[in-house]
């Protein structure tokens, strides 16, 4: 795999740098010293007054009639700007958060709203950008996503309108689009004010709108920091086949939709249902909100960050998206943690803020600060402890095939590099997940097949996207599939299953940024929320047997045929200390993870020609070394062991936790309270 450098230093114009020099001049002394030593800043500084920023709003032209009343659209641009580089005909760079939530479910831990004053400008900005990087020379724009808050339109889920609701606005902040000073007013403005150079941030639903974006190739978008995002909507519903959660996307839609938009869009909302059928098929809908198959058109730069143990947008969109993005040259930078659907803010708070600032002082003020030739990746290995990668995965690491084995009793088996003859069979529970089976590994069960290496003589570093291959034969017409590895022995990790999905919220504040009027840059402290467990999940996976064939389209199934079909795990990077097991667990139903088949299928697996394909750092040969002369495998009749709680049923949406409902919001078919 060779990757492009990207990373260049980007210096203004003559006119913007000479005034840059001279601000800088203000705060660094002696000033003729710095500039010898220094040609380059290397760090922006907050020069500019928070209270005295401009407070606008425009609404930008999407050229788009989503909602068909024969007008097109205008979406709302809240924008934060420092005052004084205007007047000094300096412009500005610009982050931008698009999102659909700024009005329905509020943005980050405290779920903040946007809040306006009496003209309609906006007085608070959720999160902290504004008020950080505002005073040091940045515009913050803040974008209604078509159909929700105050912009015409309907939510697609990810798909047209959506993504162009985002372009849009970096097209008007390029020269390239046409904005107006209101919703339905016809006084045209321009952003005279920026050089059009963009990074988008978002958590989420505005993470996936910030890679749905960079994948038009759109001009003028140098950067995005995608956080628990989403790469192609179909994995957000299905995985090969077998159905997530027991909506579809016009439920989602419906959610975040304003009243206006509620009104409006019941033909959008009808080809949302029309076009996603809950069979699991791949229709043209999920063609146009994969975002992967368009990586090839990816320009701006890529700082993705996402917990290993997010089950909300789980991390089948981390893989696929970060092997394309390599693939097509584009220069990367990825953060890890063990927790699940959170916000870097919010569990490594202090590094996550200096990190952001010195990767948009380099991408948007072209500042050589050295960001770009640091370790690619931070992976949290225990709670607030992390470690680097050079590159990720890490040089070395390749696929390791581990073969899985009968043991001594039905359903409890070996892991290894030998390929093995004979079947295990388990009986689909829908009642059970896979805390369930991890828990009783080393014990015979009907509703697993557990296979487990021996105590481990070396530490195995597993770090990318695995790949399990399964040969079964159902008695039903449908079968769903799981797949699970597991870390087997004890440890402390952050209790990513819990409310808080790994932290804890305190009632301390700790403050980022300037205040104004309005608007405070103090925001609730957290911590890690750990617990002690026997053995940790590290990766999943799930499909539909009936997709063995096509990813595209499942069929029924022939009772007592066997069929192979190959479920993708969740990227990971996790290490398996000497003196703890590796396990492989296949089973049918993962409870609350997906939903069951029609049936009650019993699998016969066919174990010669059922496998696991690893990314190990140091391949086949370091599973060989970490396992020679392990100790036994399994004990007989062992105690069931700790882990974190079950997964919890919950109606998610792509933001954060289980649901939220929003005030006057019901899901379609569900009456009207009358909010």
């Amino acid at each position: 795999m060779s990757i492009r450098t990207r990373f260049t230093t980007w210096r203004p114009l003559a006119t913007a740098a000479a005034a840059t020099a001279a601000l800088l001049a203000t705060f660094l002394a002696p000033a003729t010293a710095q500039a010898r030593t220094h040609p380059s800043p290397r760090e922006s500084q907050p020069i500019y007054s928070y209270q005295n920023a401009v407070r606008e709003a425009v609404w930008v032209d999407t050229r788009l009639d989503g909602d068909g009343d024969g007008k097109t659209d205008r979406v709302a641009v809240d924008i934060v700007r420092p005052r004084e580089p205007a007047q000094r005909n300096r412009k500005v760079p610009v982050i931008m958060d698009a999102s659909p939530y700024y009005s329905c479910c509020g943005r980050g831990n405290e779920s903040q709203l946007k809040t306006y004053d009496a003209q309609g400008d906006v007085v608070q900005m959720p999160l902290f950008y504004d008020n950080y990087f505002v005073p040091r020379g940045y515009a913050f724009v803040g974008v209604d996503l078509a159909g929700t808050n105050r912009s015409d339109g309907c939510v697609d889920v990810g798909g047209r309108s959506d993504i162009q609701s985002a372009k849009a606005v970096v097209d008007w902040l390029n020269g390239r689009a046409t904005a107006y000073t209101s919703r339905t007013g016809t006084e045209k403005t321009r952003a005279t004010w920026t050089n059009g150079r963009t990074g988008m941030i978002g958590k989420s639903w505005d993470g996936t709108i910030a890679n749905g974006v960079a994948a038009t190739g759109v001009k003028g978008l140098k950067t995005i920091v995608p956080i628990s995002a989403i790469s192609t909507w179909y994995d957000y519903y299905f995985s090969k086949g077998a159905p997530l959660y027991g909506s579809g996307p016009d439920w989602l839609s419906d959610y975040v939709d304003s009243p206006d938009a509620r009104a409006k869009c019941a033909a959008v909302q009808q080809k949302l249902v029309d076009q996603a059928p809950r069979t699991g098929d791949r229709t043209s809908l999920w063609t146009e909100r994969d975002y992967v198959k368009d990586a090839k058109k990816v320009k701006a730069s890529v700082f993705l960050v996402h917990g290993m143990q997010d089950l909300n947008v789980r991390l089948q969109h981390v893989g696929p998206w970060w092997d394309a993005l390599a693939k097509n040259g584009v220069e990367r930078k990825i953060w890890l943690s063990q927790t699940g659907h959170v916000d870097p803010f919010d569990f490594r708070r202090a590094e996550w803020v200096d990190t952001l600032h010195r990767w948009f002082d380099h991408e948007l003020l072209g500042y050589d600060n050295g960001i770009d030739r640091e370790p690619m990746a931070d992976i949290e290995r225990h709670p607030d402890q992390w470690v680097t990668s050079k590159s990720w995965p890490p040089r070395g690491t390749s696929a390791a095939t581990l073969r899985p084995a009968k043991g001594s009793q039905p359903g409890v088996g070996t892991l290894g590099l030998t390929k093995a003859k004979g079947t295990e069979t388990f009986t689909d529970d829908p009642a059970l997940s896979e805390t369930d089976w991890a828990a009783r590994i080393d014990t015979s069960t009907p509703d697993k097949a557990g296979f487990t290496t021996g105590t481990l003589t070396k530490d195995l570093r597993v770090s990318g996207s695995s790949k399990v291959t399964v040969t079964a034969s159902p008695t039903t017409s449908t079968a769903h599939l799981s797949a699970v590895l597991v870390d087997l022995g004890p440890d402390t990790i952050r209790d990513y299953a819990a409310s808080g999905e790994g932290i804890t919220t305190l009632a301390d504040r700790t403050c980022w940024g300037a205040n104004a009027t309005g608007d405070s840059a103090c925001f609730k402290a957290t911590r890690a929320k750990t617990t002690a467990v026997d053995y940790t999940v590290i990766s999943r996976g799930w499909a539909d047997l009936g997709n063995y064939a096509s990813d595209r389209k499942g069929v029924p199934l022939t009772p007592g045929k066997a069929y192979t079909i190959t479920l993708d795990l969740g990227a990971t990077d996790h290490v398996v200390p000497a003196g703890h097991r590796l396990a492989l667990i296949v089973a049918g139903t993962d409870k609350d993870l997906i939903d069951p088949p029609s049936t009650k299928p019993t699998l016969t697996i066919d174990l010669a020609r059922t496998s696991a394909r690893l990314p190990l750092v140091g391949g086949a040969s370091a599973f060989a070394q970490a396992t020679k002369g392990a100790g036994t495998a399994v004990p007989h009749r062992a105690a069931a062991l700790d882990g974190v709680q079950a997964p919890r049923a919950a109606h998610r949406v792509p933001e954060g936790g289980p649901l939220r409902r929003p005030l006057c919001a019901e899901p379609l078919g569900e009456p009207d309270t009358g909010c």
